[in-house]
């Protein structure tokens, strides 16, 4: 677990206004003082995160944030961190100080919860820093509205923000943790996990990288050419991803180098599939059986994480392009590069060769791209290996909402330099 690629965990952020607790909470989550505790508000300036494993569940990421109520120039900034990981979460955990909005708690969570199934984003509230005294007063104010119109008594003057409709306190119950001040116990954190372990099992499960493409017994060979990126005596995480999921579903394997697949593929009597790096697409579709089904590393990550028949669809469009016009090559990791990296070399030559056009390129890194992307014609995006579902989707999304076209390293090498109808399925 411990191991797991933090693409493959999911995403648990803590966020509120400053000074609620959500920093005492992760550490209480996490089993470590990570993040720093103090009562002056914005303490945490920046997302803390650490990989934790939550029992009967599995792996995940628990991230703390600035507050999102934070003030000034900085205090932009740090919001602006803190919508970001909230964009790329799978759950959210909003924390509510009981001290600041105890005169209209069912109203704050009321309006929490209908934002959040607005977002279609899973999420928990935890009411924090509660009286010992306050906990039967909050449990007293499961007012029926009705019984109270109906009997016309005094008991209909009470104060509104603290009636409520029982079947509304029952669905935040079911998303809801109240929270002693100064006692977070072993108890309450359980019950949390709890909570979050049933609430991420409502998620969709990523689609297994072979999915539809191969099942138990048939044979498969990777071509995996050395990649001068990837650290000696290791392979690069696409390649061990895939491997390691063939090796689960009961596949027999054949590893090679590009210089071997012609004599590997004398040597077995059937091969099912072949799955390529991008590099060298154009080499292996030429030398394999039309028989034999032919795809990419990035392909089966783009189907996993992203939308395939999106990434296809763009790739139309590089006909399109004209002189001038600028196309992002979006990373979702920050590595040096090479003479023969894909994104920042081969990509950008190749499409300049087959146009034989202008085209202007620019690249980003990292789990954001530009928020203005006025500029941009189109997005190729990275494989997304080193990204959730989560975080892949939030890009296309993005693009969607920009009007721009959105595909990805393999799906544009494949159209580049081979058969793309081949090799998507």
């Amino acid at each position: 677990m411990i191991n797991t690629p933090i693409a493959n965990r999911k995403s648990i952020i803590l966020v509120g206004n400053r000074n609620v607790g959500k920093s005492s909470i992760f550490n209480a989550l996490i089993g470590q003082n990570k993040s720093i505790v103090s009562d002056t508000a914005g303490t945490t300036t920046d997302p803390v995160w650490a990989a934790a494993e939550i029992i009967g569940f599995g792996p995940v990421k628990i991230v703390d944030t600035a507050g999102v109520d934070d003030i000034g120039e900085l205090g932009k900034l740090r919001v602006k961190k803190t919508n970001e990981e909230i964009r790329t979460s799978d759950l959210i955990i909003h924390v509510l100080n009981y001290q600041e909005h105890k005169e209209n708690i069912f109203n704050q969570l009321e309006n929490l919860y209908k934002k959040y199934k607005s977002d279609r984003k899973e999420f928990l509230l935890v009411v924090n820093k509660i009286n010992k005294d306050c906990l039967e007063n909050l449990r007293e104010r499961e007012i029926i509205q009705n019984n109270l119109e109906a009997k016309n008594s005094q008991e209909s003057r009470v104060n509104q923000n603290n009636v409520i409709n029982k079947n509304l306190f029952k669905k935040f119950e079911e998303r809801l943790i109240l929270i002693e001040k100064d006692n977070i116990n072993r108890g309450k954190i359980e019950e949390l996990f709890l909570k979050i372990s049933k609430t991420l099992k409502n998620l969709e499960e990523d689609r297994p990288l072979l999915d539809g493409i191969a099942k138990e017994g048939d044979t498969v060979v990777l071509v995996t050419p050395i990649d001068s990126e990837a650290p000696k005596g290791r392979l690069i995480l696409p390649q061990v991803q895939v491997l390691r999921e063939c090796l689960d579903m009961g596949l027999k394997s054949l590893v090679v180098r590009e210089s071997e697949l012609e004599e590997g593929l004398k040597e077995l009597k059937n091969v099912d599939l072949v799955i390529t790096d991008s590099k060298v697409f154009d080499y292996v579709n030429q030398i394999l059986e039309p028989s034999i089904k032919l795809t990419s590393f990035s392909i089966l990550f783009s189907r996993q994480k992203g939308d395939i028949d999106k990434f296809v669809e763009a790739c139309k469009y590089l006909e399109s392009l004209k002189d001038g016009d600028k196309i992002l090559i979006a990373e979702s990791c920050v590595h040096t590069s090479s003479h023969e990296d894909i994104g920042t070399v081969l990509i950008p030559k190749l499409i300049r060769e087959k146009l034989d056009k202008d085209i202007k390129f620019e690249f980003s890194h990292g789990k954001t791209i530009p928020d203005d992307l006025s500029g941009f014609s189109m997005i190729i995006q990275c494989g997304g290996c080193m990204m959730s579902r989560s975080n892949m989707l939030n890009r296309i999304n993005q693009a969607i909402e920009n009007n721009l076209p959105i595909t990805n390293y393999g799906v544009v090498l494949a159209y580049l330099k081979a058969n793309l109808n081949r090799m998507t399925y």
